[in-house]
């Protein structure tokens, strides 16, 4: 019994402070102290009284309990009895019936219509069945005033706007968020104010309006964010009017970087400026901003970036450090080197299918060399994360071969990182006799779910070898318009996508001729995608490239795939070459304006990045623009500050032009600033001085 009492003391406890801190008094009916119900801690036959019966239809809670008087606030109510023709009335309004969703006999998601500011009732009753109306008095409460826009960035410099429903603001009239004052700009009526605000700290504030009369307070009426777009980069939000809001990150740790210069504009003379928090938010207003600006965010020891044109309020930005030891933290350069713990292994069988069984068959589905510099071998390999990877041949010293030792198969060990992963097997011929080593593979094997930790080795991994290599593949490609410095070839890839695991890349999955092709490109000796391949496809890219390296001039088309080696697959049309104009080659620019074209043809751009390197690409600029501009402006950061700038010396300017499926400025993320997440893109590269 006494451990019963000290229970019932905790959960007394417990429930005193979890109660919701905005509270209502009650009726003066309502106030007398209820008489407690005697609990017998004696052993005696004195029992407790009966658990109160809940009542069969009831409004038991709002969530939340408050809103504008304006309505449109999403609540949730909770209590009893509710139908599916559940009516809702917040004081005399109804809501209408397609503002009530019922998700269950206990709970409603309604949205309050308007009212008039102060405590109402919220009723709820089953159809026209007076008999099961229940109220919650005062359930609700209508704020006195409404902020709109009710969110704002930490740094503070939000134009809002205080909508008050009877005469409320006049010249006495102050207003504080969060106890910090909201700088009154404008008094536009008795019911209408609109003021600046302070800056914050991120979540939920009060706001009050102090006059004559007193204060009036609502609760969470203004939301500080740090970031409203979920971190993605890039652009967002509404369509640009007075105020641009930046978040500046460092895109290695995520952090926020405070203290980075944010010029809006174009001219480093007349642009508006701000500079990030300790959140890393920056807002910068004007009312002479028009419907598009140029946003450039700089910081030392960080890479600037440039948005031309950005159409929209929001930018959210990765700025990449500036790699050199005059940006790094201060204190002795560690001891040692390199990263510990990383070593894991991978050591298995390679098994082919005989009878129905998976043992050692002498490598049945490789032909017997031809001579003596042919070996049968197979390799294992884990899956690449880029189809557009170079496949590269392992040391012999990795070859499986009919004499390698094993029981059930033939061994092999994988070094590798650690990891969860999906592992494949090639076996074929091979001649190292020639220079590059020839292998052409004749069957494939393929293991999923491999996964080993740091330092570990992940033993027993059988992989059959159970997949011919006998199938083809037609591609169509051209290429775009070449310029007198290139293209002059073309080149041709094919891998596997093996679900989102990652691709398989063949010895035989590269194809190279100049330009202009002879005709359509044959990928011979592929799997079909049976077996442990089935639901996989084949993804191909093509590219026109410059020199046997596969230099700039560059234009790339991909990625295109097929579940089926039975049609020719075409690679659509190139995007055509960038030509920067002006600054001339070798010449020095003016630090602040190009000029570009590009042959006509081809897809038209959606998006033009350019990457301005400087110090041997030590600072490296980055400008975005949409679609293909002829003319380029930006700020000149040494008359900012040159700390902010480029390096003096040599300078070279990477110019790409992107084709991106679905495209929209307005709502531009980082993934796009990336060739991953081109569909085609043209590149090039040329010289000035800084």
């Amino acid at each position: 019994m006494r451990r019963l009492a000290r229970s019932l003391l905790v959960v007394s406890v417990v429930g005193v402070a979890c109660l919701p801190t905005r509270t209502r008094r009650l009726a003066p009916e309502d106030d007398a102290a209820p008489t407690p119900t005697a609990i017998p801690l004696d052993g005696g036959n004195q029992t407790p009284g009966d658990a109160p019966t809940p009542k069969a239809h009831a409004v038991l809670g709002v969530d939340p309990p408050h809103g504008p008087f304006s309505g449109g606030t999403l609540t949730a109510i909770r209590g009893n009895g509710f139908s599916s023709r559940a009516r809702v009335w917040f004081g005399a309004n109804e809501v209408p019936a397609d503002g009530v969703l019922v998700l269950d006999p206990q709970r409603l998601q309604v949205t309050s219509p308007p009212g008039m500011p102060g405590a109402a009732d919220v009723a709820v009753q089953n159809g026209d069945d007076e008999s099961t109306r229940a109220t919650l008095r005062g359930g609700f409460t209508y704020d006195d005033f409404y902020l709109d826009p009710a969110t704002g960035p930490t740094a503070g410099g939000t134009l809002v706007t205080l909508h008050a429903q009877t005469p409320t603001f006049d010249d006495t009239t102050s207003v504080e968020i969060d106890e910090s004052p909201c700088v009154i700009d404008e008094i536009r009526s008795d019911t209408e104010l609109v003021c600046r605000t302070p800056p914050g700290t991120p979540g939920a504030k009060r706001v009050r309006v102090t006059d004559g009369d007193g204060n009036i307070d609502v609760l969470d009426a203004f939301t500080y964010v740090v970031d409203s777009d979920g971190y993605r980069g890039g652009l967002a939000g509404d369509a640009l009017h007075g105020q641009v809001e930046v978040l500046v990150l460092d895109s290695v740790f995520g952090k926020a970087v405070p203290g980075a210069t944010v010029l809006v504009g174009s001219d480093a003379a007349s642009a508006l400026s701000g500079a990030t928090d300790g959140f890393g938010t920056a807002l910068v207003t004007s009312s002479e901003l028009g419907s598009k600006a140029t946003v450039t965010v700089a910081k030392k020891c960080f890479q600037p970036q440039t948005f031309i044109d950005m159409p929209v309020e929001k930018l959210t930005v990765f700025l990449d450090p500036v790699l050199s030891p005059d940006c790094g933290d201060e204190g002795d350069i560690p001891v040692g080197g390199g990263t510990p713990g990383k070593a894991a292994y991978v050591t298995g069988q390679l098994v082919w299918p005989l009878d129905g069984e998976l043992r050692m068959n002498g490598f049945g589905n490789v032909p017997p060399p031809g001579s003596d510099d042919v070996k049968q071998v197979a390799y294992v390999f884990r899956l690449a994360s880029r189809p557009t990877d170079k496949y590269s041949q392992p040391s012999a010293l990795a070859a499986v071969t009919p004499e390698t030792v094993g029981d059930t198969g033939y061994s092999f060990t994988l070094p590798t990182s650690p990891g969860n992963f999906t592992l494949y097997a090639l076996a074929g011929l091979e001649d190292r006799s020639h220079s590059p080593y020839v292998f052409t593979p004749y069957a494939l094997g393929l293991t999923r779910g491999v996964a080993v930790g740091s330092n570990q080795t992940h033993s027993d991994v059988l992989i059959s070898i159970d997949i011919p290599v006998d199938h083809a593949l037609t591609l169509d490609a051209s290429g775009p318009t070449p310029t007198p410095r290139g293209p002059d070839r073309l080149q041709a890839s094919l891998a596997i996508q093996v679900g989102s695991e990652g691709y398989i890349l063949l010895p035989n999955g590269r194809i190279s001729s100049l330009l202009p092709p002879d005709g359509p490109f044959q990928f011979v000796g592929i799997p079909p995608l049976v077996g442990p391949l089935t639901g996989s496809r084949y993804v191909t890219t093509a590219s026109a490239v410059t020199g046997d390296a596969g230099g700039t001039p560059r234009s790339s088309v991909g990625l295109f795939s097929t579940v089926t080696s039975d049609t020719r697959v075409g690679v659509g049309a190139f995007v055509e070459l960038p030509v920067l104009v002006s600054p001339p080659s070798s010449t020095v620019w003016d630090r602040s304006t190009f000029t570009l074209t590009h042959a006509a043809g081809g897809p038209e751009p959606d998006l033009m990045l350019m990457d301005i390197s400087s110090g041997n690409g030590l600072i490296t600029w980055r400008v975005v623009a949409p679609g293909a501009p002829d003319h380029v402006e930006v700020p000149d950061l040494s008359r900012i500050d040159p700390d902010l700038a480029l390096v003096n010396g040599p300078l070279a300017i990477d110019v790409h032009l992107a084709s991106i499926d679905d495209f929209a400025y307005g709502e531009l993320s980082s993934s796009q600033l990336d060739s991953r997440g081109w569909r085609a893109y043209a590149e090039d590269v040329f010289f000035a001085t800084y």
